[in-house]
């Protein structure tokens, strides 16, 4: 990842990192004051006075920037997200936002939470270090923006209460479509010119660290698909591609194997 002249940023991810049992879908917070190294879009949810984080600041603010670009262009009537960077806790919408939970998307009040310690946790615990990896945080979770704006998260828990038995297999469809989406802005991102040779791979061999089955062994269990509320390393892997390779979020249709 790299600042190009004028210092935008030419963002691309390609890791499906998250998902799992860090994130609690419908839980929010409240921003407040903008710093000034934010763009457009990015709140504090409490001050985050460190100067060394400024220059994570200031990429986090690009990459929302560049990922809603994406959709105000691919999207008729796309609204803005928010972006609540905090670090610990932040009263919310929804409930506590707390660094445990990982980064997320409320539906409640149309923001994404970010504790910027995530990002050290990512490198540290899920062996996925690097650029590429921050910005998919963020590109993933304006993925469930996408979906709260076209009217798929209702209708998800609409059907997560007439079937509770499906429950889990409507998480991972949707949990796979953000990832689809966050390959279409990656495939926008793209025709800019910001890949470098072998980004994809590193993208792709993230995003296998830690799909449902893998973090499953990996806590010495027995793989239980049944259980999978994200999907497998080989479908956030297959749904990440589909979506950077076409570029079209019309191909992201997660669902259509559930039959509706």
């Amino acid at each position: 990842m790299r600042l190009g002249a004028g210092g935008i940023v030419v963002l691309l991810i390609l890791s499906l990192v998250f998902k799992r049992d860090l994130i609690t879908p419908m839980l929010g917070g409240d921003g407040g004051a903008v710093p000034g190294a934010l763009a457009p879009g990015a709140d504090a949810a409490a001050p985050l006075n460190d100067a060394r984080e400024e220059p994570m600041v200031r990429f986090v603010s690009m990459v929302l920037d560049s990922v809603q670009g994406t959709w105000a262009r691919n999207l008729q009537g796309y609204s803005d997200a928010r972006l609540v960077l905090f670090r610990g806790t932040t009263p919310s919408a929804c409930g506590l936002g707390q660094a445990a939970t990982g980064p997320f998307y409320c539906p409640g009040d149309r923001k994404v939470y970010l504790d910027l310690a995530f990002f050290d946790q990512l490198e540290q615990q899920f062996g996925a270090p690097g650029d590429f990896a921050q910005a998919y945080v963020i590109a993933h979770e304006i993925g469930h923006h996408v979906q709260n704006l076209m009217g798929t998260e209702r209708e998800l828990r609409r059907l997560q209460q007439q079937s509770p038995a499906r429950a889990n297999a409507l998480s991972v469809a949707m949990e796979l479509q953000a990832d689809c989406y966050a390959g279409v802005w990656a495939h926008d991102a793209s025709q800019a010119g910001g890949l470098a040779a072998g980004d994809i791979d590193e993208g792709l061999g993230a995003a296998a660290a830690v799909g449902d089955d893998r973090l499953q062994r990996g806590a010495g269990q027995a793989v239980h698909p049944e259980s999978f509320t994200h999907g497998s390393s080989a479908e956030r892997q297959r749904w990440f591609r589909e979506g950077f390779q076409s570029g079209d979020a019309r191909r992201c249709d997660t669902f259509a194997r559930l039959g509706r």
